[in-house]
Formats: C-alpha cells, sequence, structure tokens
C-alpha cells in the first residue's frame, strides 16, 4: 500500500459542494482517503488570466492507494474533468479559474522528474495555501528532499 498527499481545490461554482464531491471521487477511484484537512480558503495564487478571480476552497488529503504514481496522476486529470475542468491553452505563466484542480504533492518518498509528474510537487514549498492544509494533517511529515517537516516548511514561509 502506497501513502499519497493530495491537495484539491477550485475557485469556481459551489466550491465546497466541488470539494466534497472531489473528496468522494477519489475514495471511488484512488483509494482509502486516512486523512483530511479542513476547508482553507485563499486568494489566488500567481498571475491569473482572470481580472478578479475569486477566492480558492482548498483540502489536503492523505490517501492510501495500490495505483502507481502515473495512475494516480491520469486518475485526478480524469476527476477534474468531471467535475467541469477545462485546460484552455492560456499563456504558460498566467493561471486560470477553474472549478476543480488535483495536485499531487507527495507519493510515499518518491522523488520523480520527468515532463508528466514532478515529485515531491515542485513549489509546494512556495504556496501557503498547500503547507497549511499538509502542516494540519501530516505536520510531522518529512520531505524527501530538504528533510524538512511539513510543520517547519509552514513556519519558513509565514516570516
Amino acid at each position: 500500500m502506497n501513502r499519497v498527499v493530495l491537495l484539491i481545490g477550485g475557485n469556481q461554482g459551489d466550491r465546497a459542494l466541488l470539494i466534497d464531491q472531489a473528496t468522494e471521487l477519489i475514495r471511488e477511484r484512488i483509494g482509502s482517503v486516512v486523512a483530511l484537512s479542513g476547508i482553507y480558503e485563499t486568494e489566488p495564487w500567481g498571475e491569473f488570466d482572470d481580472v478578479r478571480p475569486q477566492s480558492f476552497f482548498n483540502r489536503g488529503l492523505v490517501v492510501e492507494t495500490t495505483l502507481s504514481p502515473w495512475q494516480v496522476l491520469r486518475t485526478a486529470l480524469a476527476i477534474e474533468k468531471d467535475l467541469g475542468r477545462q485546460r484552455p491553452h492560456l499563456s504558460p505563466r498566467k493561471y486560470h479559474s477553474r472549478p476543480m484542480d488535483i495536485d499531487l504533492i507527495f507519493y510515499d518518498d518518491l522523488v520523480v522528474d520527468t515532463p508528466e509528474l514532478t515529485l515531491p510537487h515542485p513549489r509546494m514549498h512556495l504556496r501557503r495555501f498547500v503547507l497549511e492544509p499538509l502542516a494540519e494533517i501530516i505536520p510531522d511529515y518529512r520531505h524527501p528532499v530538504t528533510g524538512k517537516t511539513s510543520r517547519q516548511l509552514c513556519d519558513t514561509l509565514a516570516r
């Protein structure tokens, strides 16, 4: 059994309902949810194509799965699509609003760097909306590259 840490979130539609639906689809298609954070409301991060994007709802999950990291990624993308995500062809430096986004943050202690998948998530340490839910559900988990715990990464970002 493998342990994957996911961050789910969106800023379109009924955000709370979509978070609940995504959580249930993850249970059905990826594996057993063994921990989940509360829902965090955060301002959009990065440069958006929307003039005034709505705030995001985000939740962290720890899931036990028999799927490979690449199977988890493909399944997560399918769940996003089922919940209304469209991936417009925009400038690669801009983000866009979406009903659901599912990011793979960790998969056990695996380190992967391929065109399709990078683990741990390459920008997680820069994003409060990732680190706060992780500090809640896996505060003592050590990042396999930096060796810092989720709590330490979150506290460092707070400074």
